[in-house]
């Protein structure tokens, strides 16, 4: 039952992922959340080191969708000047935006990756698809919101039952 919440990599930051294997895998669309993925929930723009990764992605081939449950303000301000694609006000997990994303990437979810730092959203959601999911580490857990904060208390119960399960390891998170 719990298997649902089962990233398929996890690393520490976005930068830990290797764009090139996955690639060559096969994949060649990436969706991925905005706040504590990317940046903390109170950044509002990007940061060099982030541009320069935004680089590599489109270097390596893939196309770049941001998905965030966020509003419309927060994620277009981040997202149009580095003119990226986005899904706002997504309500992940379901499976609508995760479809939308796909949809505009023209990608079936055998070539699509999703990237976030959420179990109960991002892993969830783009499991019960079938895409290809990467959990990174939250940036900035002290800026969440209160149901941010929720599902994180969530997560905790999951990943102990995961654990119980023996399908959550520590040293199965690659750096």
């Amino acid at each position: 039952m719990f298997e649902k919440f089962m990233p398929k990599l996890r690393v520490d930051t976005v930068f830990d992922i290797d764009l090139e294997d996955l690639y060559a895998k096969g994949y060649r669309g990436i969706i991925t959340d905005l706040d504590n993925t990317l940046v903390g929930a109170k950044d509002p723009l990007s940061n060099p080191k982030l541009a320069a990764w935004f680089e590599q992605v489109k270097r390596c081939g893939f196309e770049l969708i941001i998905v965030s449950n966020n509003s419309m303000n927060r994620v277009s301000a981040f997202a149009t000047p580095l003119n990226i694609q986005f899904v706002h006000q997504a309500r992940k997990p379901s499976n609508a935006p995760f479809k939308r994303a796909m949809n505009m990437m023209k990608l079936r979810p055998q070539e699509t990756i999703v990237i976030g730092d959420q179990l109960m959203t991002d892993v969830l959601g783009g499991n019960r698809l079938g895409l290809f999911t990467v959990l990174v580490l939250p940036i900035s857990v002290a800026d969440e919101g209160i149901g941010t904060r929720i599902n994180r208390r969530l997560e905790r119960y999951v990943k102990g039952r995961l654990h119980k399960a023996g399908l959550w390891l520590e040293e199965d998170k690659k750096k």
